[in-house]
């Protein structure tokens, strides 16, 4: 594997780590970045009993805060090094960041990008003058290849995290928030990629205001940092959940592990829900759409502040981005109810009888039912896939409990990412044609034959008995399978699975599979 080294040696860089505050204090970001502002939540404020302020830095340029990092960097580039170029590896807002920088400072700039990245972001940086090559799946694919080219044509490499000056960058955020609001700070939320954005936010911030919590936020699927901090070493992800596409990093950086280890207090974990809940928690309080990434902060300041019962603090979440794809809306909306707790999702068993339909019907009471699914498949037994709206995560289990006490056997589905992705959409029922049948969920970069690999890499032999697939409109696509694989294949479907390359679950066991398919 290739990868990058930031171009000093490991004791000057412990040398400048008390010279932080002097890049920040220095930076030249405001060439071309402007001071965003730090905004009240008040829905999500009153909604969880503390104060929420947002970091807009959304709201710059390139709708995104790596504006600062990568023109901090490139404005300290010799005549020469910028006469040749540089090169960059993004999933598309430190890109944009580097073209805006390149047009500004007149120079040539060449940025690989995954074959993943949302379009509006690859547009973006076309827009601006850069030149897009894409390549592989996540940025440590296209940072591998950006090596390549980098040796090839002479190009400087602008790294989007791991790099002092791009650090520092990053670093004037924080140094602006200290600015804009003097009075009493508990916590500071900032999502985590690479973590050059918290490296440059805590050390400049724990070195001014040490009482001030710094919090690290990461997707449950992409928590490099989290396993690295850890273990008590640098973590390489063999996959990366690219939902948040922003943060989809295998590896953190060096310097910037460095930093966390020394200046972050603590880190929470999300999911694709609460993110989703994130973003629509936004836009109710300021109109504004914010791209998964950029809504990651505020979805750990809601968690984290759940988990240690806060009340009355001033938290800060910085809302890091705002590049989203308009089509990815759908997907956001229908998954933003679970992730605030407000949709309850059940699989209920009822006698296969007249009379039981209403039964249940009396049982939900008034309650609003968002999902209603049913497909006759026993004459014993029904089983009803139902949604139900709740005021919150308390009443999934005291709704449980009511449908339990009135004789229908109920299982949760709320957390349950193979229902809520796909059941939903296709009950139907069991057949006794679909005989040694395995169930897995794949996740496949959405882009033309990811597909055709899929099929072209499986044993003919073995029969498609169950599959779905629905658009909604995300850069990746959710795949349920059912196979027919005999009992003597079962190594070479292991085999099977480990040659694609993709992320994939086995969903064979899933009670909800039992029930319903």
């Amino acid at each position: 594997m290739i990868f990058f080294s930031i171009p000093y040696p490991i004791a000057a860089i412990r040398a400048m780590s008390v010279d932080y505050l002097k890049r920040i204090l220095t930076s030249k970001v405001y060439d071309v970045a402007h001071e965003t502002a730090l905004d009240l939540a008040p829905r999500i404020s009153k909604r969880i009993g503390n104060t929420v302020l947002l970091k807009r830095e959304d709201t710059q340029p390139v709708f995104s805060f790596k504006l600062r990092g990568a023109y901090n960097k490139m404005a300290h580039l010799s005549e020469d090094e910028l006469r040749r170029g540089v090169i960059a590896a993004s999933a598309g807002n430190h890109a944009q960041g580097v073209a805006l920088a390149a047009s500004r400072l007149k120079c040539r700039a060449v940025i690989v990008m995954p074959v993943t990245t949302p379009q509006v972001k690859i547009d973006a940086v076309r827009a601006l003058g850069g030149e897009v090559v894409l390549f592989g799946d996540s940025f440590t694919d296209a940072a591998e290849h950006a090596a390549e080219l980098q040796a090839r044509d002479g190009l400087t490499f602008v790294h989007p995290f791991d790099d002092p000056d791009v650090i520092a960058g990053q670093g004037t955020v924080g140094m602006e928030i200290l600015r804009q609001h003097p009075g009493p700070i508990d916590a500071i939320f900032v999502a985590i990629g690479g973590g050059g954005l918290i490296s440059g936010v805590a050390a400049y911030v724990k070195q001014l205001r040490p009482e001030i919590k710094i919090i690290g936020v990461q997707m449950v699927d992409s928590d490099a940092m989290v396993r690295s901090i850890q273990a008590g070493r640098r973590v390489r992800l063999a996959d990366v959940g690219l939902f948040s596409d922003g943060t989809a990093v295998k590896q953190v950086g060096q310097e910037t592990f460095r930093l966390a280890r020394e200046y972050v207090d603590d880190y929470v974990t999300v999911d694709t829900d609460a993110v989703c809940a994130g973003i629509k928690d936004v836009f109710q309080d300021t109109r504004s759409v914010l791209e998964p990434a950029g809504a990651l902060a505020l979805a750990g300041a809601k968690r984290y502040a759940a988990q240690h019962k806060w009340k009355g603090k001033t938290l800060v979440a910085i809302t890091c981005g705002a590049n989203m794809n308009f089509d990815r809306l759908r997907f956001v909306a229908e998954r933003a109810d679970v992730g605030e707790a407000r949709e309850a999702l059940f699989a209920i068993t009822l006698p296969e009888k007249r009379g039981s339909f209403l039964r249940l019907c009396e049982a939900v009471g008034d309650r609003a039912v968002t999902e209603f699914n049913y497909r006759i498949s026993d004459a014993e037994q029904a089983h009803v896939y139902v949604g139900l709206q709740i005021r919150s995560e308390a009443e999934i289990e005291k709704l449980a409990a009511h449908f339990r006490k009135r004789d229908f056997p109920t299982l949760d589905l709320t957390s349950n990412e193979m229902a809520k992705t796909h059941l939903r959409y296709m009950v139907g029922g069991r057949s006794a044609l679909a005989e040694n049948e395995v169930l897995y969920r794949f996740e496949f970069p959405e882009r033309p034959g990811a597909l055709m690999k899929f099929l072209g890499a499986m044993n003919p032999n073995w029969n498609i008995s169950l599959f779905h697939y629905r658009n909604q409109g995300d850069d990746y696509g959710r795949i349920l399978v059912g196979i027919q694989v005999p009992p003597a294949d079962k190594k070479a479907f292991k085999e099977f699975l480990s040659s694609l390359g993709y992320p994939y679950w086995n969903e064979t066991d899933n009670p909800a599979y039992r029930l319903f398919l």
